[in-house]
């Protein structure tokens, strides 16, 4: 077993072997790419697009509004290989350097791809590995779950979350190391070092706890849930992203009138560690620190999570998420969404900390391939199993067991399913 010197140094070996530079550019100007009034699109029609997008909601405080959204018409594959190494289960993980990446390089599952690269549109090297999750049998396959991406910045995104089980031999290429259950779970205590990727492939593979006492059983959770999703809706229509009110396209990038939320700026990449040495594309760029935060609380000597009922721009059905989830702590704790609550909750229990006991405090980033210097904060704090905390319809307590069954049929969000995963990491398959 390694300890986390012998990783950390094997992470700086790899950021010195490899060339990369990221160098920010304009939109008119990145080489393959079109950008038109309607939207921004790559020459071969595939990667993805940058689109308009005109919502209306009784969800939100702000009821209507347009934002630009990334369109990604193909499901991608996140897949981990695992092994048995002398009773020992190891996970194959991947040094991967990301133009968004602020530290450069994270550690990614051992496949991240989206369609277009690994049927090799770029016309670069072939993915690594692939044929682990392409050529498979069934008895092999630990995970095999759909999972939805960030619904704020993505139109209908989805990605195939996986994990194989191997008993060939594998001799790691020197970009991939194999990580035990046990390094991972202290992995997930440093900040911006297992990739957001990483967290939601083993989010699907968290294990179920054998003593597990809800106070609120499936049915009612579920009446819960549809009576909820009768009372709010989202309604969508694509515009041209030239006509989004309330956010400026100048050619260099497009950004809200009043420098809030995000902005879409072009980087050019030159690397020799990837499928291709050099590329250029369009990039979200997050403007704040945002923060993913659970209230837990022992109920009938059980850990339950406080839930949220959530609709976000780019999914198509309403889903679950974490008690508190904003893109942006300085704005929600100014402004409020559609429950008082929300500010309530970041103020008590997660900037203030008045009362409850935080159990888990990190910071991770999000995808590189498509985010730029982004970062969450993710946090779990617990209240005495005797307080008493206000709520309202549009939350539910639910145990352990029950989130995963829910994050099992894709209901909960990528936000709560990362922030499960990461408190619950030494609980893997």
């Amino acid at each position: 077993m390694k300890n986390y010197k012998n990783i950390n140094e094997w992470i700086t070996s790899r950021k010195k072997d490899f060339f990369f530079k990221v160098k920010k550019k304009k939109l008119s100007k990145l080489k393959k790419w079109h950008i038109t009034s309607n939207k921004i699109y790559h020459t071969s029609k595939k990667f993805f697009q940058v689109i308009g997008v005109r919502l209306k909601s009784n969800f939100h405080k702000n009821k209507n509004w347009d934002q630009p959204l990334i369109f990604q018409n193909e499901i991608g594959i996140l897949g981990i290989v695992r092994r048995n190494n002398k009773g020992i289960f190891q996970y194959l993980m991947q040094a991967k350097m990301e133009p968004g990446n602020l530290n450069k390089l994270q550690l990614s599952p051992t496949v991240q791809a989206t369609k277009s690269n690994f049927t090799r549109v770029h016309s670069g090297k072939k993915v690594k590995y692939l044929n682990f999750f392409k050529n498979i049998k069934k008895k092999q396959i630990l995970v095999n779950s759909i999972q939805s991406e960030q619904g704020s910045r993505y139109l209908f995104k989805f990605n195939r979350n996986m994990i194989v089980n191997v008993n060939t031999k594998i001799k790691p290429d020197p970009n991939y190391i194999w990580l035990s259950k046990i390094e991972i779970s202290k992995l997930i205590k440093k900040n911006n070092l297992l990739n957001m990727d990483s967290i939601s492939v083993l989010s699907c593979a968290i294990k179920k706890n054998i003593y597990d006492l809800p106070e609120n059983n499936l049915k009612k959770i579920q009446d819960w849930f549809y009576t909820v999703k009768k009372k709010y809706f989202i309604k969508r229509k694509i515009i041209p992203i030239s006509k989004i009110r309330n956010w400026k396209f100048d050619k260099k990038s497009i950004f809200h009138k009043n420098k809030k939320h995000f902005s879409v700026i072009g980087i050019k990449i030159e690397t020799d560690s990837r499928e291709v040495k050099e590329w250029e594309q369009p990039i979200i760029y997050e403007r704040r620190l945002g923060l993913s935060g659970f209230l837990m609380k022992e109920i009938n000597s059980t850990y339950h999570y406080l839930v949220s009922f959530s609709l976000k721009a780019g999914l198509k059905y309403p889903g679950l998420s974490c008690t508190v989830r904003t893109s942006n702590i300085e704005d929600s704790l100014k402004n409020h969404n559609h429950a008082d609550l929300m500010k309530h909750y970041l103020k008590r229990y997660f900037i203030n900390n008045k009362s409850g006991k935080i159990k888990y405090n990190k910071i991770h980033s999000d995808e590189g391939g498509r985010f730029y210097h982004s970062q969450n904060k993710y946090v779990v704090v617990q209240i005495d199993k005797n307080e008493k905390i206000k709520t309202n319809n549009n939350y539910m307590w639910m145990s352990h067991n029950q989130v995963l069954h829910f994050i099992k049929k894709g209901i909960f969000n990528i936000d709560a399913r990362l922030l499960f995963a990461c408190f619950n990491m030494k609980n893997i398959l």
